[in-house]
């Protein structure tokens, strides 16, 4: 009796392993919204990590989580770093290209809880006095990747909605009516 259970747990696990090996290598998760702001101060959201945690659904899941900034200010060149608990992990995200109101890339390193890297590029298109703003995630899943994803429903299912949440966010905050304080920066700065 006990050979046939071991046997039938090696076959299941065999049909498993099969399974996930025939499943793609390349995933890409995309969402878009638009946002009834101009572009300029749309993608200034993206290009300065300084302004993410007023944002990033991430933020939301660890405000505890370590945050360090190096390289360039904002733009190519600037780096964001964390290290927060088992729902957002350790990583580090590098803009890799720039484009003023059209594009910003970043390469996303993941170290904990698994170590995987993708790319992540945010694209604005105008559209009168509102924006459209593409959220869009790519990279490959090793064997690893690809069992957790079966899993879990699939990268979109794990992710897409986090992306929705994001999006929202900014939306949040680029719409914001200006405070009397922002007011006030304004006037002091002109």
């Amino acid at each position: 009796m006990l050979k046939k259970i071991l046997l039938a747990v090696v076959v299941l696990f065999g049909i498993f392993a099969a399974v996930v090996a025939m499943q793609p290598n390349d995933y890409k998760i995309q969402r878009s919204a638009t946002m009834n702001a101009p572009v300029d101060k749309v993608f200034a959201q993206y290009n300065d990590f300084h302004n993410w945690n007023a944002w990033s659904p991430w933020a939301k899941k660890d405000p505890k989580a370590e945050n360090a900034f190096e390289g360039e200010p904002a733009g190519k060149g600037a780096i964001f770093k964390w290290n927060g608990n088992s729902d957002v992990g350790q990583g580090m995200m590098t803009i890799l290209e720039s484009k003023p109101n059209e594009l910003v890339k970043i390469k996303l390193d993941f170290q904990k809880p698994m170590e995987s890297t993708c790319i992540t590029d945010f694209t604005f298109k105008p559209e009168g006095e509102k924006t459209s703003v593409t959220w869009a995630m790519s990279g490959q899943s090793n064997f690893i990747g690809k069992a957790i994803c079966l899993c879990m429903g699939g990268m979109d299912k794990m992710v897409g909605k986090d992306f929705e949440t994001g999006l929202n966010n900014v939306k949040a905050v680029v719409e914001a009516k200006p405070t009397v304080a922002d007011e006030n920066t304004n006037h002091a700065t002109k």
